[in-house]
């Protein structure tokens, strides 16, 4: 989901997918956090243990998995007994399928199972399903993850953040494409349809030839031969009128907590020179302090500052992390109630060091003259 806004500053694509390439050859692991200054050894040696349990794994894969499969089963059996029933039964079903990405999201990171060929497996075979192509979307979320808060690296795998300054240079037409694209409408509701419908499907920021293509239209040619399968078992109408209402309420809700979890008044946002890895996880990801049923739904992805600081702890041993890991109890923490109020931030404002809406701007630009 990308606005491209050249003007405001320019699209690195190649440059940063070259510069990842690299890492991949210098470091294995490209979750890896850097050893700078700045960061803690000692703090990332306790986080290790932290790590994955195969049966844990597996059984909360199984459990992701029937539950989802179950609940598309009644969709279909509740078509025959009322709409509004298939649509009642699509909230929890779309719960599934967010917490199905979840675990894809785990496999990227390879934090579910100690094998890489393992996670990348399961990551592949529930990419199908989640409409996602598993290693092109690994890679860009690597990207995220390796340059998170600092201003002079965004462009892959992040939501479009202008800062004040660069808004006030567009012209008028990208100030209106960026509002645009910065509506809570667009941004939640077509803008995840796109990305997951149409922009997983050709994503042309991708350069031609690269590797990425492959799992891209091997996903695609995956995803064909299923919705064939289930179109001749369901029947074209019957399986539309499950799938549609699944794939807007998981892609909502997806691209939601990935916006939450670093678009946020407080977050962090830094030039290079003074961005810093854990200083980026830590108040640059929020901990998204929500509901437990809701906490496992979303595989726990709202300790996010705890996922950003190491990659590598699986979903169910986020939380036993964090109670037992003072030192990672400073990161903002939002209720869900205090979350909606996140959805109209739409600029950093580097002079107040906080994200702004649009409403703002007259108030930052008198701040800006004295």
């Amino acid at each position: 989901m990308s606005l491209m806004v050249e003007s405001a500053y320019p699209r690195r694509t190649t440059y940063i997918l070259a510069q990842l390439a690299a890492r991949d050859r210098r470091h294995p692991n490209p979750d890896s956090p850097p050893h700078s200054e700045g960061t803690d050894r000692k703090l990332y040696a306790r986080l290790k243990e932290f790590r994955a349990n195969p049966w844990r794994s597996l059984g909360q894969l199984l459990v992701t998995g029937a539950g989802f499969a179950t609940l598309w089963l009644g969709m279909w059996y509740s078509l025959d007994h009322g709409y509004w029933l298939t649509l009642l039964l699509a909230i929890p079903a779309g719960g599934f399928l967010v917490r199905l990405f979840a675990i894809q999201h785990d496999c990227g990171h390879g934090s579910l199972f100690k094998a890489r060929w393992i996670n990348d497996a399961i990551g592949r075979a529930i990419g199908v399903i989640t409409l996602t192509p598993y290693d092109y979307w690994r890679r860009a979320h690597a990207s995220h993850h390796a340059t998170s808060g600092n201003l002079d690296r965004r462009g892959i795998g992040d939501i479009e953040t202008l800062t004040v300054r660069e808004y006030n240079a567009l012209s008028p037409r990208r100030k209106l494409a960026y509002r645009f694209y910065r509506h809570p409408l667009v941004l939640f509701g077509v803008g995840p349809i796109y990305l997951f419908v149409l922009k997983h499907r050709l994503p042309l920021d991708l350069p031609w030839l690269h590797r990425g293509w492959l799992s891209v239209l091997g996903t695609n040619v995956a995803i064909a031969c299923l919705l064939t399968a289930m179109a001749l078992i369901v029947g074209p109408m019957d399986f539309l009128k499950i799938q549609l209402p699944l794939v807007l309420l998981g892609s909502s809700a997806g691209v939601w907590l990935f916006f939450v979890q670093h678009q946020y008044e407080a977050a962090y946002w830094r030039r290079g020179p003074d961005w810093d890895f854990r200083q980026a996880a830590l108040y640059g990801s929020s901990h998204y302090s929500l509901p437990k049923f809701l906490q496992w739904m979303t595989a726990s992805i709202g300790l996010h500052h705890v996922h950003h600081l190491s990659s590598r702890i699986p979903n169910y041993r986020l939380q036993e992390c964090l109670d037992r890991t003072p030192e990672l109890r400073v990161a903002p923490r939002l209720t869900l109630v205090q979350s909606l109020a996140c959805a109209t931030l739409a600029l950093w404002d580097e002079q107040a060091g906080k994200m702004i809406r649009f409403r703002d701007l007259k108030k930052s630009r008198s701040s800006a003259s004295a």
